[in-house]
């Protein structure tokens, strides 16, 4: 089990890595999941979003950004994103992380 401040140190931690490489689209993305698995699922999406601004084929950003409006009742934000993450999917040739974001997007409707 992991410990409150072991989770507020790596939230530090990541905070203070994109704060000092905003383009590490890894440090970002560790951001965003941390912030998600925090509940602060509104951090978690500026991450996702910000991530998906300054690298559009990080695919991973699409998907769980999608799951995480969706988690927030917002559900046309989260269909739009994964579209878009279809499309990055699709230009990247990326078929299995398409496949997975087109299986989001159909349970959604």
């Amino acid at each position: 089990m992991v410990s409150q401040d072991m989770a507020s140190t790596r939230l530090e931690i990541l905070k203070t890595m994109v704060a000092q490489n905003p383009n590490d689209s890894f440090s970002r993305y560790g951001l965003a999941m941390e912030y998600r698995k925090a509940s602060d699922l509104e951090a978690a999406i500026g991450e996702f979003r910000a991530l998906v601004a300054a690298a559009p084929d990080y695919a991973a950003a699409y998907f769980h950004g999608g799951q995480t409006l969706e988690l927030l009742g917002r559900l046309e934000e989260a269909r739009q994103l994964y579209r878009e993450g279809i499309e990055a999917t699709t230009r990247k040739g990326d078929l299995h992380t398409r496949s997975e974001i087109q299986a989001a997007l159909d349970l959604l409707g």
